[in-house]
């Protein structure tokens, strides 16, 4: 990661570790969702928001630009995992970020066992990945409704598709 888009938010997977470890030590419920958060819009600031309300502290797992490219395409991500990880850090509602290389957070989520795992609306609750473990420990599995007319995937569309004939913009 680039040093100077650093933040006391954005930590690795080991110091994640740790830092849930001391934080369910001292009693606090851990909230963790994961994406790919590419073109941060309305409707992931709305999710992180309702999902950081769940618990004291909010950490959201970022897919690699790898496992991003894997899952929407070789035009993915639209920014890099540095500047994604920048930009969600920089919302209030989040207290952590980490980057996860693998397909899925699995091992990430068997590892913290967070108190609440929270997925967007859009899953299916027997689908999301952890859901198990995180139950089998005790933990809570919420689904948030999904925020209707808000993608990433048809944000990138309507972008390709609008034509600028005045514009001097080159897309």
């Amino acid at each position: 990661m680039n040093p100077r888009l650093s933040s006391e938010k954005i930590k690795s997977a080991s110091e994640i570790r740790s830092v849930v470890l001391e934080l369910k030590h001292s009693l606090q419920k851990v909230v963790m969702t994961n994406g790919c958060f590419d073109l941060i819009h309305p409707g992931h600031v709305r999710y992180l928001n309702q999902a950081r309300n769940h618990g004291d502290l909010l950490l959201v797992a970022l897919n690699s630009d790898a496992t991003v490219r894997r899952l929407k395409g070789t035009g993915r991500p639209i920014l890099s995992e540095e500047d994604r990880c920048e930009m969600v850090a920089a919302l209030e509602c989040v207290d952590l970020v980490s980057v996860f290389e693998e397909e899925t957070p699995a091992l990430l989520i068997r590892d913290l066992l967070p108190d609440v795992l929270v997925k967007g609306g859009d899953w299916p609750l027997d689908e999301i990945v952890g859901r198990a473990e995180v139950e089998a420990a005790g933990g809570e599995v919420i689904s948030i409704p999904f925020e209707e007319g808000y993608s990433t995937t048809s944000l990138i569309e309507q972008i390709r598709g609008v034509n600028f004939p005045d514009s001097t913009l080159e897309y």
